[in-house]
């Protein structure tokens, strides 16, 4: 049996070395494109910013430690340029040549991967992407030649222009980061991604929102809003695509989401071709519809399922829930499944509850501060998604809510977690402990909550806002128009409260909730702000309604 194996990075050379794993006696052949082979992708903007040191590092296999190792005919420069799917051989070209050859396979795999997006940025404009090992050696080169400090204009506020903002920034380089969105981190709701927007700030990262580039302009770039910023260096990360422009034209059925169709077993239309990686179409967990996530670690399990399949092993694959985590400026930024704003685009009814727990228990030094945000299906109290920006500690409550999600458990069920617990690892009641309290109480009746972005149309309407901290915490900043009650003079003061509608709120939540709970039960109609002031507060500057450096000051004391 021939396999061919078309791309060799993370879901190609999965698969060719499982495939080895389980059947000595294939013959196997890799083809890529590019230069290398196996590398470490992912740690690519780590080298660009001196973390790795070691560009031999990010090498993790050549095709002669391959062929040594798992007797793969791994073979770079060489490019597939078409599929002939009746006589069952690929066409390929030498890239160093322009010489073809035909070669003839019994399976194909497609790993191809995805291709930078293309058309957003202006004809003529010099950029970089950083994905490849090219990539990074022309950017090192590039900086390493400028005189004084050099400037870099990096386009696109996602993962890797996060990614990049930072290693250049450690680099010395003065970053001006464009995004033609209203926040950074698309993928996080707004309020989430307001402490990764201030920590930009703080790192001297000139930040333009709303704003594209334009044109090329004489030593930089000029913006949409007419400025024209520094840049030795423009690097394009406004996203990817998937790669299907080999399959679509051997008559592969492409997904409605753009990526190659496959079935459970990473199988396409033809029986003899598997596809894996970021150009395929993968089923999301929540609605079982096709979606493209493009994450090393489906490329890798969906490059193994491939390899089961073709050595008759076939299993089914696992949807995806999206999980994914970003280090930013020492943030984790952390997600899985959907988000808000993806759940009211589909019209799908949920539930929110945020929370603004320590990492760690606040007596032991070292404690941070993380902001939690969980959604839940109202009706089944299913985890639809989460997402956790912070310190320490964020990477491990995200892998337990993926775990918790994969094994169905509800959101109340999260109360249940027997989860180890030290001072210094956690609290007696862990963040995700706590998460599952809130949403239990929620579910049960037992508090009502208001969100962030509703409040202003609740007041409107004729509530009132109660804001239960101290005196000295009202002082230092509060939501204009609020009275403060301190929640321990609350009982004593009850008849100060106006005869409407009660919206309660304290600094995180907590001591909102102990307040709904004291006017509820005398029969008072009232609602908790969710996640209290501080994610009023991020929600708020998030969307421009308040001076960004006075709410960043105020969060940052907070």
């Amino acid at each position: 049996m021939k396999t061919i194996i078309v791309g060799g990075v993370a879901g190609g050379m999965s698969a060719a070395t499982r495939l080895r794993r389980l059947d000595e006696t294939a013959e196997i052949i890799v083809f890529e494109r590019g230069h290398y082979v196996s590398f470490a992708n992912c740690g690519l903007p780590y080298y660009v910013g001196g973390v790795i040191t070691d560009r031999s590092n990010l090498l993790l296999q050549t095709p002669e430690s391959l062929a040594s190792r798992f007797r793969l005919d791994v073979r770079v420069d060489h490019e597939v340029t078409a599929i002939d799917r009746a006589a069952k051989t690929v066409t390929v070209r030498r890239t160093q040549t322009g010489a073809e050859t035909t070669e003839t396979y019994d399976r194909l795999v497609l790993a191809a991967g995805a291709t930078a997006r293309t058309g957003i940025t202006p004809a003529g404009l010099a950029t970089r992407t950083l994905r490849t090992v090219d990539d990074v050696d022309h950017i090192t080169a590039l900086l390493a030649g400028v005189t004084g400090q050099a400037s870099a204009v990096v386009i696109g506020a996602g993962f890797i222009g996060l990614e990049a903002v930072e290693n250049l920034v450690h680099r010395g380089v003065h970053v001006t980061l464009v995004e033609f969105g209203s926040q950074v981190f698309g993928p996080f709701d707004a309020e989430m991604a307001a402490p990764i927007f201030d920590e930009l700030l703080v790192r001297g990262v000139d930040v333009r929102l709303n704003t594209t580039v334009a044109a090329a302009a004489d030593g930089g770039v000029e913006l949409s809003d007419g400025s024209v910023v520094p840049a030795d260096l423009v690097i394009d990360s406004v996203g990817v695509v998937p790669d299907t422009s080999l399959a679509a034209l051997a008559g592969i059925t492409i997904g409605a989401s753009g990526g190659i169709a496959v079935d459970g077993s990473q199988q396409t239309n033809d029986p003899a071709i598997y596809a894996v990686g970021d150009g395929v179409e993968k089923i999301d967990a929540i609605d079982d519809s096709g979606i493209l996530i493009t994450m090393a670690g489906l490329a890798n399990r969906h490059g193994r399922a491939a390899a089961d399949s073709i050595a008759g092993e076939p299993g089914t694959a696992s949807p995806a829930l999206g999980t994914a985590i970003l280090g930013i400026f020492g943030l984790t930024a952390a997600m899985v499944g959907w988000s808000e704003k993806r759940l009211v685009q589909r019209g799908r009814a949920h539930r929110v509850v945020h929370t603004h727990p320590a990492s760690h228990a606040t007596y032991y030094p070292g404690a941070e501060t993380m902001s939690m945000k969980l959604l839940v299906d109202p009706a089944t109290d299913a985890i639809l998604g989460a997402q956790i920006v912070g310190g320490s500690g964020v990477d491990k409550r995200i892998d337990i809510l993926a775990t918790a999600m994969t094994g169905g458990l509800t959101a109340s069920a999260l109360t249940r977690l027997e989860l180890a617990y030290a001072p210094q690892y956690s609290s007696a009641k862990d963040p995700i402990n706590q998460l599952g309290y809130v949403a239990d109480n929620l579910a049960a009746g037992t508090t009502r909550a208001l969100q962030w972005h509703e409040l202003a149309a609740a007041r409107a309407a004729g509530a009132v806002l109660v804001d239960v901290r101290s005196a000295a915490e009202f002082q230092s900043g509060s939501i204009p128009g609020a009275i403060n009650v301190p929640l321990d003079e609350l009982r004593d003061r009850l008849a100060e409260l106006p005869d409407a509608p009660l919206i309660v709120h304290c600094q995180v939540g907590q001591r909102g909730h102990t307040a709904a709970r004291i006017l509820s039960q005398i029969g008072l109609d009232v609602r908790n702000l969710d996640g209290g002031y501080r994610t009023w507060t991020a929600g708020v500057t998030s969307l421009g309604l308040m001076n960004v450096s006075a709410a960043k000051s105020e969060r940052i004391s907070a």
